[in-house]
């Protein structure tokens, strides 16, 4: 084992020209080592419950993840290797329960140079490369999205900060159209504020409500059909008959709802909102990578009428969480939100000089260079190598479909929209497979039992009180056999379990 790391190694800096070639060395070091650890893997999990898990990490870090004494590279190297054989494996195309895909490796390479030279977004001078990727990142993808010159954006850790932030912007909106110019608040206006948004939106939408201080009160669903998407009329109705003291903040539309990937009727909705005079948020952290289709995109017409957007590019651009990105159609609403100027960050007359970096765009102050990883895989792929990618995963989709509609003992919930697929197992006896109870009992245990063999990762949702399996495909490396493999998998774990 080498010796504990000091301050006065010339390579204990990664950025430092010893540093980076020190980082390549361990890069390599490491990468070797989960490789070694993947070889030995069955399945997409450990087989191995939470509690046993647990158990092993206390045996193998005695003294917890912070000894006093480090343990040099031997001990990195230990970690990696029990890191990789433990952790989910988001590559084995058994994996295919969330909205988390195995990410690119051009993106992960990009990832570790950004963290070696450790930039930060909030000032110029603390990373100006980054800054200004970033800029031209948002302006592409603002234009992908239909939206004009005018527009702007930011990266943020996530879909459920970029809502937040979506919802921030709306909500100062509604205040300065009602004459707040002192950021006296909704309080002080004594109105109550409402936010419509379809009955499956994502929970992002009523957290983001509360951080707020709108209350998840004010998060009013609006039914969906039978297509699971949001009923405009009913939209409509809600709001023409509003109180007198309620102020709609915004409309926030879904495309591509958790469980079903179904997208709300665009265009219909911005022409509601607009009709009301209401702004319009559209949720795209999931079916935004339908921009990168040709055969996708037009699920989502009508989104360039939105205010503002959100796209995850950690789930349908293949990028290492997290990369999220907010845009929105006016680029003044986004920094009379957060357009804060502090004379030792970014001063006024280094801003005119043109030394501003993002703070005034972003919720956050240090801020990682996000846009590398992201700008690194279009320019290595494109916007059709990212398409393509899409479109395998909602070719593999559609086959899901089709072999649990021919088999006996599963039953399709809904034909797949983008990339999610949900369903049923049977149950051989007649009685279980008629009472949604029993049914629903043995579809979690079946769950269970893969997660606890480690044999294949699913996901789960509930369908009117009832559980339901569910297949989130985004391995685009994945083939049609390994569908059938993963769905034979569930039938066996299913009448293991009837039988256990």
């Amino acid at each position: 084992m080498s010796a504990p790391p000091t301050l006065l190694e010339p390579d204990l800096l990664a950025a430092a020209p010893a540093g980076l070639a020190d980082v390549g060395r361990l890069v390599t070091e490491l990468t070797r080592e989960a490789a070694g650890a993947l070889r030995r893997r069955s399945g997409p999990l450990p087989a191995l419950t939470p509690a046993e898990l647990s158990r092993l990490l206390d045996t193998q870090l005695p003294e917890g993840p912070l000894p006093r004494t480090g343990g040099g590279r031997g001990a990195v190297l230990a970690l990696a290797r029990s890191f990789a054989a433990h952790t989910v494996d988001l590559a084995d195309p058994r994996a295919a329960a969330h909205l988390q895909p195995p990410a690119l490796s051009v993106a992960a390479a990009a990832d570790v140079l950004a963290s070696v030279f450790n930039p930060s977004l909030d000032t110029w001078d603390s990373g100006p490369y980054a800054v200004e990727i970033e800029r031209r990142l948002v302006r592409s993808l603002a234009g992908l999205t239909g939206f004009g010159p005018e527009a702007d954006g930011v990266l943020t850790p996530g879909g459920t900060a970029s809502n937040l932030q979506a919802l921030l912007i709306a909500r100062d909106s509604a205040l300065r159209s009602r004459g707040d110019t002192r950021g006296a608040g909704l309080a002080g206006l004594a109105v109550t504020p409402v936010v419509y948004c379809s009955e499956l939106a994502h929970f992002s939408v009523a957290r983001a409500s509360a951080v707020l201080g709108l209350g998840e009160d004010a998060v009013r669903t609006v039914p969906a059909d039978a297509d699971h998407r949001m009923v405009p009329a009913e939209l409509d109705r809600a709001l023409a008959s509003l109180a007198e003291d309620e102020v709609p903040i915004a409309v926030v539309a879904t495309a591509g709802t958790t469980d079903y990937g179904s997208i709300d009727p665009l265009p219909e909705l911005a022409a509601v909102a607009a009709r009301h005079g209401v702004r319009l948020h559209v949720d795209a952290a999931y079916g935004g990578g339908a921009l990168f289709s040709d055969r996708l995109r037009p699920l989502l017409a009508g989104i360039e009428a939105a205010d503002s957007v959100t796209i995850d590019l950690h789930k349908t651009a293949w990028q290492p969480a997290a990369a999220s990105a907010l845009l929105v159609r006016d680029a003044r609403a986004l920094t009379a939100s957060t357009g804060l100027r502090v004379a030792y960050l970014n001063p006024d007359d280094d801003g005119a000089a043109g030394y501003d970096g993002l703070l005034g765009h972003s919720l956050q102050t240090t801020r990682r260079a996000d846009a590398f990883k992201v700008a690194a895989t279009f320019l290595a792929l494109g916007r059709e190598g990212i398409g393509a990618m899409l479109d395998a995963c909602h070719d593999l989709a559609r086959h899901a479909a089709r072999t649990v509609t021919a088999h006996p003992r599963l039953d399709l919930t809904a034909d797949p929209v983008l990339t999610t697929v949900v369903f049923r197992y049977l149950p051989q006896d007649p009685g279980a497979a008629a009472d949604p109870a029993r049914a629903g009992a043995v579809n979690a245990a079946l769950r269970r039992r893969l997660l606890r063999e480690g044999t294949a990762l699913i996901g789960r949702t509930d369908v009117g009180g009832t559980v339901r399996l569910k297949l989130t495909l985004l391995n685009p490396q994945a083939t049609t056999t390994d569908i059938d493999e993963l769905l034979a998998a569930v039938v066996r774990a299913g009448m293991s379990e009837e039988t256990a």
